[in-house]
């Protein structure tokens, strides 16, 4: 966890700080990426870094935290979480999601790169904080949808939030990355295309999981 001082920093301190990390881990991810970069491009001493954070793991895991903090905000945009049936939630999020991530390189970078770091604690550290944001929107998601008759009796709820969280992170790479989809080829397709493609595959799952 980020100690006393780097809350006690001043605000735009600590988004010079947070803005080099971000660019640092987005072009090199944790185990290649330098605090030596990251102190440099935020203008402060690396010694102040120690200060700030336990180590570069916290570093890492506590800027990918908050990156994660604002995709789920802005993914979650125009959604009831409450109210909406399972799938029509889930098209206005893919819709979210997909703009999010072609508006944002930098995050969309960091996304990428935490899933394909070989530090299995830095993995596991990013992991963590993801995974509870899918589980705690769409666990509870699927199960007002069952009990409102939505799915299919006897839909095993947690291979849909599995299936769902799969799609999402397919979706935020191989749109944008070569050689991801072997299949579909997301990134020969036009804007338009990776749309409609994207709703198509929520489409299957509604065909799978909905009553």
């Amino acid at each position: 966890m980020p100690t006393d001082t780097w809350w006690n920093l001043p605000a735009d301190k600590r988004a010079r700080v947070t803005k080099a990390a971000k660019v640092e881990f987005s072009k090199h991810g944790f185990s290649a990426g330098s605090l030596n970069v990251i102190a440099r491009d935020a203008g402060v001493a690396k010694g102040s870094l120690f200060q700030y954070f336990e180590d570069k793991l916290d570093l890492f895991s506590t800027i990918c935290g908050a990156a994660s903090d604002e995709i789920a905000d802005a993914t979650l945009a125009g959604v009831d979480v409450e109210q909406d049936a399972y799938f029509d939630a889930l098209h206005r999020i893919v819709s979210n999601w997909i703009r999010y991530f072609r508006k944002h390189p930098i995050e969309r970078a960091i996304a990428f790169a935490s899933a394909s770091e070989i530090d299995a604690d830095a993995r596991a550290a990013v992991r963590s904080v993801t995974n509870a944001h899918y589980v705690a929107v769409f666990a509870p998601l699927a199960k007002r949808s069952a009990d409102r008759g939505e799915l299919r009796d006897g839909v095993d709820l947690d291979q849909l939030v599995s299936m769902t969280i799969l799609l999402l992170r397919h979706l935020n790479t191989a749109p944008f990355y070569p050689h991801v989809d072997a299949i579909l080829r997301l990134t020969d397709r036009s804007v338009a295309e990776v749309d409609r493609i994207s709703h198509d595959l929520v489409d299957a799952l509604q065909r799978a999981y909905a009553a």
